[in-house]
């Protein structure tokens, strides 16, 4: 029987260790992301610390610290009180005596520790710490990818669970704390008009895109051993899908809502089981984005041109379940595109008969596009034309959904503090999404899909335009 999530008041202390506290993932993301919840929420007792194998002195990490929370939005007064109390220690994470030293000085109060870290090298040390008493009381945030395949994620679980229950252990993803994912939940579940159309019999096909201008931006040493599969598709991109395709909940909490996120993954196929024909893989080259020339991909600082890592992925997965049976999901990402589209986007079947006299002959079908940056929801519907109240013309229906106050990051942490897993990845999730995309892995492995190209600042290679 599972064993319940110990939960934390929000206003109990807790202290959020960050290992690679000097890298750029702190910076950019989870310092102001700490900000935002600062903001929402200043009645917070966090003692921040940072770690890493770098040299940072204590009033350059306190700058930082003050900077980067007020970034986020959380006021000055609170940024300091936080960045005053916060510190800096240098260690070798992967030598076992400094890890241990460092631990044991943690105490055995509330306190996660956040692996702002290569994968790799947080697999390293999670075995470190398997042969540590570890208190209960610590929490553990991984950065995704979890794992390079299935048995390595498998592997993982394992040397995790030698030190650590599943509910001391949020893996994360953060895409999951997004506001226009997460209002998916009230979109399908809350409104009438949508909840008896959600299925095979109404929707013909469902497409999940995130497509991005940024190209490669120094991430070389990372993504050039991942690439757009591994980065987005195997993680971000079915998690999303798993939310569109999953069944109502009794209610939301941790156990339920991951229960169903699961079942939709275990039902989870790549298209006519076949990854030739379910997927496809390309690189960019040379081109413009903005004005500004972008080099080849194999051509960027710190790239290995024989390992043929792909910068646009597609997979086209269907779900074996009764209400999905015969739809297509299509998921997709890509970098050095011509513009950017983070979108999900539900085709309607179309209608079962239109009188005669209508023009056109069959109509577009009915489109719900739901953007996730900026937030907006979109249903195309069809209307008798202005002109011509026998042609038909497509007309918008639209609404912008209000920011949340929090970033995908403040939102995560915030869980992670109080001990909520419901925002975080469970082991079983993780090892699921692994084995969807396992054959797709392998048979681009073995030279069986074609690794395409495209310029850079186009819309893909020109066999994908139809």
């Amino acid at each position: 029987m599972a064993k319940e999530a110990a939960h934390t008041k929000a206003d109990e202390p807790v202290t959020l260790v960050i290992f690679g506290a000097s890298g750029d993932l702190t910076q950019r993301l989870l310092l102001p992301g700490l900000g935002t919840l600062l903001k929402a929420e200043p009645h917070r007792r966090v003692t921040l610390v940072g770690a890493a194998v770098d040299e940072f002195d204590e009033a350059r990490w306190h700058d930082l610290v003050l900077d980067r929370l007020r970034e986020g939005g959380a006021r000055t007064a609170d940024a300091r009180r936080v960045a005053s109390g916060s510190r800096y220690e240098r260690i070798d994470l992967l030598k076992d005596v400094e890890l241990g030293r460092f631990v044991e000085s943690l105490g055995t109060g509330q306190v996660v520790l956040y692996f702002a870290l290569p994968p790799a090298v947080t697999a390293k040390i999670c075995v470190l710490l398997a042969s540590m008493d570890v208190p209960a009381t610590f929490r553990l945030g991984l950065e995704k990818p979890f794992g390079t395949d299935s048995a390595s994620a498998a592997r993982l679980n394992q040397v995790l669970y030698r030190f650590a229950a599943e509910e001391q252990i949020f893996r994360i993803d953060h895409f999951l704390g997004k506001g226009a994912v997460l209002n998916l939940l009230g979109f399908r579940f809350a409104n009438r008009i949508f909840e008896p159309v959600w299925n095979a019999t109404n929707i013909e096909r469902v497409e999940i895109a995130f497509d991005e201008t940024l190209a490669l931006e120094g991430r070389a040493g990372y993504y050039d051993k991942a690439g757009a599969l591994a980065d987005m598709i195997q993680s971000h991109l079915l998690l999303v899908c798993a939310l569109v395709a999953m069944e109502d909940p009794a209610a939301i909490d941790d156990h339920e809502f991951r229960d169903l996120l699961t079942h939709v993954l275990r039902a989870m196929r790549l298209w006519q089981d076949c990854p030739l024909k379910a997927s496809r893989r390309a690189r960019y080259t040379a081109g413009t984005i903005d004005g500004a020339d972008i080099p080849n991909y194999v051509d960027e600082p710190g790239v290995d041109p024989e390992r043929g890592t792909e910068t646009l992925a597609e997979v086209t997965v269907a779900i074996r379940n009764s209400r999905w049976a015969g739809v297509p999901f299509t998921l997709r990402s890509g970098k050095a595109m011509a513009r950017g589209c983070r979108r999900i986007v539900v085709t309607f079947r179309p209608v079962n008969h239109l009188p005669a006299g209508f023009e056109p002959q069959p109509p577009p079908a009915n489109r719900l596009v739901i953007d996730m940056n900026p937030e907006r929801l979109t249903l195309e519907i069809m209307t008798n034309g202005e002109g011509d109240h026998f042609e038909l013309e497509r007309t918008s229906l639209s609404a912008d959904i209000g920011p949340s106050t929090l970033r995908p990051y403040g939102e995560i942490l915030g869980h992670i503090m109080d001990g909520n897993p419901i925002l975080s990845v469970r082991g079983d999730m993780a090892q699921e999404c692994w084995r969807i995309v396992t054959p797709v892995v392998e048979a681009w492995r073995a030279g069986e899909v074609p690794l395409e190209e495209y310029p850079a600042g186009s819309l893909g290679p020109e066999s994908w335009l139809e």
